[in-house]
């Protein structure tokens, strides 16, 4: 689960992790109010004007602004509340900008000793590990950073049974070419930051830039935080935190039925049960010459209800061309699979793509025996490559 930016910093903050003052804004007025706020407690004279979506890159598509005047944070305010933000993030239509972050500035007594740094805390998944990755060359897409000068990355890993070593931290500041104060201040900071990651769970922090000022405290100037589904059956707090808005429509109905789905950009919807078939059933489209709509796993106890919905889901999608059902009988009973096919097309009514259908396992002739009695136009096949094919033909 994905984290604005000032939810992930309510987080940090809470674990000690040093971060500007902000306040959450939705209207020019409550930016302006809470500019005034922030002026009032930390004496701040410029503000960050920063839209909260679910996507990095915001600066570069006009979702960051620095206000020197109140006047400025309600004009940025004004022009980014609303809008619909491009980043090298988002698809190409944008996503909506409904709030907005209104932060001190950190840049204070002068820009001349401020240092930008890159830090992130993630699972090394070829070690098992923990690890901090970290670059004194922050505030760009690491990715370049990396490809460019990769001599500037640098990794910490962490052993799990002893957890991070003081020793690790202050080999961070050290590679950061840090000293004094700053230097003390790092080695606090990395410590609070990976005491947060592993307490709730999360899967990702990255912190990009972590901002050394000039009277040498550390902020986290940003906060971009993945939090393990799988784990937030203990969070309830950060559960509450999960804005549906900014996922796709699609993708939230589809939870609410437990089916595991993933909207994609292609033509051809996919139905499956288990995430291994479903990967190799969309390689043998990709193979075949179409381009798969979605991911879908309909899961090992999908029943005839659950496969109607998954067909509901899927038909709402204009691009879908053709649908491939895919289902592999062991814990699913192929018949319960046709009877939800039948379900789907007596109660949606017409349904102008074409169908392919393979079953294969338990009850698998049952479930043909039912699609064929139906009196459904459907395409069947019995290999694999064989449905892809038959997909690829009912496109042309």
């Amino acid at each position: 689960m994905n984290l604005h930016e000032f939810q992930g910093k309510q987080i940090l903050s809470g674990y000690g992790v040093s971060v500007p003052l902000g306040i959450v804004a939705n209207s020019p007025a409550e930016a302006v109010a809470a500019a005034k706020e922030i002026q009032l407690k930390v004496g701040s004279d410029r503000w960050a004007v920063k839209a909260q979506i679910h996507a990095g890159g915001r600066g570069k598509g006009g979702g960051v602004k620095i206000a020197k005047s109140l006047a400025d944070v309600e004009q940025f305010s004004r022009d980014i509340l609303g809008m619909m933000l491009v980043t090298p993030q988002t698809k190409a239509e944008g996503k909506l900008v409904r709030r907005l972050l209104i932060e001190q500035n950190i840049y204070y007594a002068g820009t001349s000793d401020v240092r930008e740094i890159y830090m992130s805390v993630l699972l090394n998944r070829v070690t098992g590990r923990n690890m901090i990755m970290y670059s004194p060359r922050g505030g760009m897409d690491i990715e370049k950073v990396a490809e460019e000068t990769p001599e500037q990355i640098f990794h910490e890993e962490i052993d799990p049974v002893v957890g991070l070593q003081g020793f690790q931290a202050r080999q961070i500041a050290f590679n950061l070419g840090l000293s004094g104060m700053a230097f003390k201040e790092m080695v606090k900071f990395v410590q609070a930051l990976y005491s947060a990651f592993v307490g709730c769970d999360a899967s990702m922090f990255e912190i990009n830039p972590v901002i050394k000022a000039a009277d040498d405290r550390v902020f986290a100037a940003d906060s971009k935080v993945t939090i393990d589904n799988n784990a937030l059956y203990r969070h309830a707090d950060i559960a509450a935190m999960h804005d549906l808005t900014e996922e796709d429509p699609m993708e939230v109905e589809a939870s609410k039925f437990d089916l595991n789905f993933v909207k994609l950009d292609g033509n051809v919807g996919c139905m499956v049960n288990g995430a291994g078939l479903a990967m190799a059933t969309m390689d043998m489209i990709k193979m075949s010459g179409g381009d798969p709509a979605n991911f879908l796993d309909v899961g090992g106890t999908a029943n005839a209800k659950r496969v109607e919905e998954a067909f509901r889901i899927i038909l709402k999608d204009p691009n879908v061309k053709a649908i491939l059902v895919n289902i592999f009988g062991g814990i699913v009973r192929c018949d319960r699979v046709a009877q939800g096919i039948v379900d789907a097309y007596n109660n949606i009514g017409t349904i102008n793509v074409p169908i392919i259908v393979r079953l294969q396992g338990t009850n698998a002739a049952e479930g043909k025996q039912l699609i064929d009695q139906s009196g459904l136009k459907v395409f069947s096949a019995i290999q694999l490559q064989d449905a892809a094919k038959l997909v690829n033909e009912v496109l042309k």
